[in-house]
């Protein structure tokens, strides 16, 4: 068990929270490239409000030690950083937030390791899932999708914008504040179908970890959402 006096760190004055993130970016370690610092860097630079690193071939001793640069990172630019999966590795590192799956670990426990001081976070799916997320306990903001297919998530059927514009309309007329994301395959070329849906957060992977200039790309991808209302 993850000791509660080690959970996640508390929010400072001037760091960003997810209620008014509008860009999320989930990434691998970036091995192959060698340049994990200098990336999250860039992406952060562009606007990027939340980075995850998300990796299932690093070990334990690994994430932690990516974890510690993208703290260090994300701490310089008063942006935020999240784990998935692991609520061991979250609270170890003190990761201001923390996704789930509709597998995972369940809320309550997360929340029991990790503490009040946590974001936490859930994947939606259906349309029961997105009700449930409305209104559940121990969760600060869920995601929708994947709006289409992504090789980052294999054999996960691609839900359309249909689910997107259902999140919105519950979302409205429920009044709540929790801050729900559009994610699954979305870029340049179809951000705007995302937007039209009702979407104003989304979460990318490849839009930015493929771009070659990811500050730019951030950039461009910022400026096609709406404001927060």
């Amino acid at each position: 068990m993850v000791c509660t006096d080690a959970r996640a760190a508390p929010f400072r004055v001037g760091r960003m929270d997810p209620i008014t993130a509008r860009l999320y970016l989930c990434t691998d370690a970036r091995r192959d490239r060698g340049d994990f610092a200098d990336f999250v860097d860039a992406a952060f630079a562009g606007g990027v409000d939340i980075i995850q690193l998300r990796d299932k071939t690093i070990d334990a001793a690994e994430e932690l030690h990516y974890l510690e640069i993208l703290h260090t990172v994300a701490d310089r630019h008063a942006r935020l950083w999240a784990v998935n999966d692991r609520a061991d590795i979250a609270g170890l590192a003190g990761a201001p937030v923390f996704h789930v799956g509709q597998t995972d670990l369940p809320l309550p426990a997360a929340r029991r390791l990790l503490g009040t001081a946590a974001r936490i976070g859930l994947s939606t799916h259906t349309t029961a899932q997105v009700d449930a997320a409305l209104t559940a306990d121990n969760l600060d903001y869920f995601c929708v999708g994947p709006v289409w297919a992504t090789p980052t998530k294999p054999g996960r059927a691609a839900v359309g914008t249909d689910l997107l514009r259902y999140a919105a309309a519950q979302s409205a007329s429920a009044g709540t504040l929790r801050p729900w994301f559009a994610i699954g395959g979305i870029d340049l070329g179809n951000i705007g179908q995302v937007v039209d849906a009702g979407a104003t957060r989304i979460v990318v992977v490849r839009a930015i970890t493929d771009a070659d200039d990811p500050t730019d790309a951030a950039e461009r991808l910022l400026a096609s959402l709406p404001p927060l209302g």
